[in-house]
């Protein structure tokens, strides 16, 4: 009785197949699970914006916005609000 306690406490902490560190590697699987869909969640977002992108309107709206170009004798007027602007307090 005494050799299977002892078997049963060194198959349940000690081996390198234990049951703590099943335990950890469930928890580490199912991080890397919650972390898989996040991606895959945003290659479709990235996969949708491409394809808006292949409208020629649609890639200038995009360029307007996010990199800010413009046209040749056109101004830019950026608009920043009050809260939006960076303080010193802020940093």
């Amino acid at each position: 009785m005494l050799i299977l306690l002892i078997f049963g406490i060194w198959m349940l902490f000690f081996d390198a197949n234990s049951w703590l560190i099943h335990d950890e590697l469930d928890k580490e699987i199912d991080k890397l699970e919650g972390n898989k869909a996040y991606f895959q969640k945003e290659i479709q977002s990235d996969r949708n914006q491409i394809t808006k992108l292949e409208n020629s309107e649609e890639l200038e709206r995009f360029a307007r916005e996010e990199y800010l170009m413009k046209k040749d004798g056109e101004e830019i007027f950026i608009i920043e609000y009050e809260d939006s602007l960076q303080t010193k307090n802020d940093e």
